[in-house]
């Protein structure tokens, strides 16, 4: 294989075998501080359960409301509904 510039948009771009590399380079380094990004905020929320916990908050519960708090409302009023219905079913 050899590498040739072509001219696109103009913008010059090494094209690698029917690639064109400047433009995978450009996206994979994205995602790459993208994902440190993320590694970072991971590591923030983490932070955040553990000072939670250390005052006394269940973060157990504290994860289901977070989750409970991003659903559609008919979705949790329908998944409520359902879960009252099994525990009626199950005597809980």
């Amino acid at each position: 294989m050899t590498d040739t510039t072509t001219e696109t948009a103009g913008t010059n771009t090494n094209d690698v075998g029917g690639i064109a590399a400047d433009q995978l380079r450009s996206f994979i380094e994205r995602i790459e501080r993208l994902e440190e990004e993320k590694e970072n905020l991971t590591t923030d929320i983490r932070d955040v359960y553990a000072e939670a916990k250390s005052t006394g908050f269940d973060t157990k519960i504290m994860r289901q409301l977070v989750r409970l708090r991003k659903m559609d409302r008919d979705d949790l009023a329908e998944q409520d509904e359902v879960l009252d219905l099994y525990r009626r079913a199950v005597n809980v």
